[in-house]
């Protein structure tokens, strides 16, 4: 069946789908924003007798996003070696408490569940570029590897084996608790913080926490990851002393319940836990402020 009667909206219909694959291929929103709009570029390219001939525009868009994405990751890794400090995935805000995002934000596309916790984003970034497209396309949108064959320009057998590999990756990292666990965790981290509580941050956190920032060399942050909870506990004190009028509001981080600091309303920090048996094992502090855009609020 070609695709006479497919009209543009039909087709701009896509662009959610698209974007939620894309982020969850890349962990940018600016990257992946930029894979849909070349994907639908090269659509609007083919000649009408060309476009008539696909039976299914959806998946032709799928695969031609994959594809842009996979030469993304390949060229990622040269170009995070020149980031300043660590890069982590752009942190998302909860569109039902942040109603006030900006227009047509990528955010605002995104289906919010356990495939974009900054957990499992993380482990993501562990995959080559072919494991993470094999995994993402198959494990987490179901599309069969045949199809996903077509993206990585390999047989389906090979597909299956870069997601089983990708799969084993995965599996060490644990589920994530009940929201309501982590959300009572990140409450008492927040009292701890506020009331430059050592000895309770101690208690809440991880004997082997370990907790990572992204600033992009744009604002000033620690390089490196800070490993021990006794340290990291020390440094959020630190912060507290010197930080005064930042406030510390409790919001949805990629689905799960997350930290957010802000001065004068104007949002400074993203942050995202990780929670096991009751105590933080890890924490990706986002202070980036180009990855902190969707988190403005008009006015």
């Amino acid at each position: 069946m070609g695709t006479a009667g497919t009209s543009t909206g039909e087709i701009a219909g896509e662009r959610r789908q698209l974007i939620n694959v894309a982020y969850r291929l890349l962990g940018s929103l600016a990257e992946s924003e930029d894979a849909v709009q070349e994907a639908y570029a090269r659509w609007y390219a083919l000649p009408r007798s060309r476009q008539d001939e696909i039976a299914s525009p959806g998946a032709w868009l799928t695969t031609v996003t994959g594809r842009i994405c996979l030469d993304v990751l390949g060229s990622a890794r040269a170009r995070r070696e020149r980031y300043v400090g660590a890069w982590l995935p752009d942190p998302l805000p909860d569109h039902a408490e942040w109603d006030h995002v900006h227009g047509t934000d990528p955010a605002d596309q995104m289906v919010l569940d356990e495939s974009v916790t900054m957990a499992f984003l993380v482990v993501l970034e562990s995959m080559t570029p072919a494991e993470r497209v094999a995994f993402v396309l198959h494990d987490v949108f179901r599309y069969p590897f045949a199809e996903i064959a077509g993206v990585l320009g390999r047989t389906p057998a090979a597909c299956k084996q870069l997601a089983a590999s990708a799969r084993r990756r995965v599996s060490v990292a644990r589920a994530p608790g009940t929201a309501a666990g982590q959300a009572d965790v990140v409450r008492h981290v927040k009292e701890a913080w506020e009331t430059k509580n050592i000895a309770a941050l101690v208690g809440i956190l991880d004997p082997a926490a370990v907790m990572t920032a992204d600033g992009g060399g744009m604002v000033g942050t620690f390089l490196r990851p800070i490993e021990g909870g006794a340290r990291i506990a020390q440094y959020m004190a630190a912060i507290a002393d010197k930080a005064p009028g930042l406030e510390l509001l409790e919001r949805s981080v990629n689905g799960v319940p997350g930290l957010v600091a802000q001065r004068a309303g104007v949002v400074l920090t993203v942050a995202a836990f990780d929670v096991s048996d009751g105590r933080v094992t890890r924490i990706w502090v986002v202070r980036n402020p180009e990855k902190l855009r969707p988190w403005v609020r008009e006015g």
